[in-house]
This record gives structure tokens, sequence and C-alpha cells, in this order.
């Protein structure tokens, strides 16, 4: 059973966060999707993020639609700072030895993987799946194999076109009182405007 773990704040989750999971769905052949938010990302804690309870009920109408699409709360259930390899080391627990797990992430954040936590100990848990970001060159793996000995056979580049929609650029139009029509579900644009987030 191949489950794909995708990563993130989620401050809002966008339609290009939903493109991104069902084309490497379909592509590597994935049995589902987990959409993991982030309970205190240590790398954004030089910002607010949205609670947790908005993320996550953004998250669960977002992808509703799929069956393929899970809302996993394991870093969200956890005090203290989200470090990847000690999530996959937990999601890889509750999903039994027979499972193997692919970590969607953009090339930006695999340029920065050095910097992570326990490096070398996360890319010999999961395969990790590289997502191409506008903008973005694609990260030299000679590069990282200097720094992560053996992280050049657990990358998997995902070949799909540049998603170029962000977070923080829905959270700037929300904003200013423009539209984010089509970058967010509808359900989700319903959502924000209900709660009168990002305003």
């Amino acid at each position: 059973m191949d489950i794909g773990v995708f990563g993130g704040t989620f401050d809002p989750i966008h339609s290009g966060h939903l493109m991104i999971a069902e084309e490497s769905r379909l592509r590597i052949g994935l049995s589902r999707i987990l959409f993991v938010p982030a309970g205190q990302p240590w790398l954004k804690v030089d910002r607010t993020v949205t609670s947790s309870v908005h993320r996550m009920e953004m998250i669960r109408r977002a992808i509703a639609p799929n069956s393929h699409f899970e809302l996993s709360t394991a870093e969200i259930d956890r005090p203290g700072p989200s470090y990847t390899v000690g999530t996959i080391a937990i999601l890889q627990k509750r999903l039994g030895a027979k499972a193997r797990i692919f970590f969607l992430l953009g090339w930006d954040s695999l340029a920065t993987l050095p910097r992570w936590k326990e490096p070398g100990r996360l890319v010999k848990m999961c395969q990790l799946v590289a997502i191409p970001r506008p903008k973005i060159n694609t990260p030299d793996l000679d590069v990282l194999e200097t720094s992560i000995p053996g992280i050049r056979q657990s990358v998997t580049w995902l070949d799909m076109p540049f998603i170029d929609i962000s977070s923080s650029g829905i959270r700037k139009l929300v904003y200013r009182g423009e539209s984010i029509n089509s970058l967010v579900p509808e359900q989700v644009e319903r959502y924000i405007e209900e709660q009168k987030l990002y305003r």
C-alpha cells in the first residue's frame, strides 16, 4: 500500500494543493493522500498562523469530494514544533510496516532539506516526491548528496506543470477585498467569508 503524505500550513488550502495531490496520486499510483496540516511550523515562527481549527475545517471541506483524500491531525494533536521526521515516524506506526510513504514537497523545500531535523533519517523512512514550483530552479541532487548521503535514491521527480497559486497571495487578496474565486474550492471561499478570515 503506497500512501502520499502532503504536509503544509494550508493557510488556506487552495486549488493548487488539490491539483498537486491528485496528480501525485495518479502518476505514482498512490492508494490515498493524507493532508497533514502543521501544528506549530518551525520554519514559520516569524508570522502568525491561523488557528488549526479553521485550517482543518477548510481542508475537510476542500477534500470532501475526493474519496482518496484524508485529513490527518498527526501534527495538530501533538504539542511543540512540527518536524517532518517525527510526523513520518508517527504515520508509519499508524499505517503499519507494509505501507510505503511518499512525502510530497516542493522544489523549494527540497533545496532546504539539509536544514531540516534529521534529514538523513527522513530520506530512509520515505520516498520524497519533488514538485516543481514557479520561479524555483531544480534542486541540485549532487549538492544535496554531499550533506544527505543517499538522497539521490530517495527522490522521485513529479513531471507536472507549474501551479502559480500561493496561500500568501490568497490571504492578500482577501485582505484587499478582492475575489479568490477559482483559487480555492467554493466551500473554502464560503468558509473564509463566513469566519471573516484574513481580514
